[in-house]
């Protein structure tokens, strides 16, 4: 269980990181786009002795990687806006609600084995998107519940984006990479197609004078590029642990990082939640426990 809550706490880390940046200045897109680079080198740094990287193009899951590096860069940028915007309770909410959209997937398009859904599941795949709803809810100066304005749509693209891009890592494992010792290879192939569209980025943003450098970014992407990869490896670590059932794991991570994000925002930010978003947050554990009951009721006869 070791790896397993390091990798919730790694990831709250990274909530954490994304609240901080406006206290002191940091730049979030450039600590984004930094942040990849760190994330290379800690990657690179634990290959195993005497493994090596290199990148061969002539593989489909090559460009499927890259491609999804592209993906992870625009999905982090914006659950950095989100966190800043709608907090740290209902970004990690959305981050960690879109496993519905994977499961989703699996189900009716790729038709995995694992097992059979049931009516309490489907429930829990319906309770998962009501709670994401629920939690992007927010009171306007005191007066009437509503919602405020585009960037309330934030936890709905974080959501949706994540679930988009961990469906295809799904797809990349099913169809290209059986061999479970690629993982580390393919992590790092996903990491230079973010720094390749990270930096094409800042280059068009300085070109065009909406950037510039300062020191404060740098320090920045290695504060989010440690955690960033780490959260990432240690959950890999976590489904070894368990025998790769990532349907045991993933809820189990789900339900921590939720938990331990709202109570790091009422704790260190004073983060208010209204009834309302209170609801959303009690639906998502519930629902995660739905739709892995079968897993949870296993752990608790063990």
């Amino acid at each position: 269980m070791l790896f397993l809550f390091l990798s919730i706490l790694l990831s709250v880390v990274l909530l954490l990181n994304f609240r901080l940046f406006p206290r002191f200045g940091v730049n979030t897109f450039q600590a984004i786009v930094f942040n990849y680079p760190v994330c290379f080198l800690t990657g690179f740094l634990l290959l195993p002795e005497g493994q090596s990287f290199s990148v061969d193009f002539s593989q489909t899951w090559t460009w499927l990687a890259l491609g999804l590096g592209v993906g992870f860069i625009i999905t982090f940028i914006l659950s950095g806006l989100s966190t800043q915007r709608m907090g740290i309770t209902a970004t990690s909410l959305a981050n960690n609600m879109s496993l519905v959209v994977p499961v989703c997937f699996s189900l009716f398009v790729f038709q995995t084995g694992g097992k059979t859904f049931d009516a309490l599941n489907y429930l829990g795949l319906i309770l998962a998107v009501v709670a994401v709803g629920l939690s992007t809810f927010r009171k306007d100066e005191g007066q009437t519940v509503k919602m405020l304005g585009w960037y309330t749509l934030l936890p709905v693209a974080v959501f949706l984006l994540y679930g988009s891009t961990n469906t295809m890592i799904n797809y990349m494992n099913l169809r290209y990479i059986p061999s479970a010792d690629k993982t580390l290879q393919v992590t790092l192939t996903m990491v230079l197609g973010a720094i390749a569209a990270g930096s094409v980025m800042l280059v068009i943003r300085l070109a065009q004078g909406k950037e510039k450098i300062e020191s404060r970014n740098l320090l920045g992407a290695i504060t989010l590029g440690v955690p960033n990869f780490l959260s990432f490896y240690t959950l890999l670590l976590a489904l070894s642990q368990f025998g790769g059932n990532g349907a045991f794991v993933y809820p189990l991570y789900n339900i921590g990082v939720i938990l331990v994000a709202a109570l790091a925002a009422m704790l260190f930010f004073k983060e208010k939640l209204l009834a309302i978003n209170r609801v959303g947050l009690i639906l998502a554990v519930l629902a995660i426990c739905l739709i892995s009951w079968q897993e949870l009721a296993v752990l608790m006869g063990r």
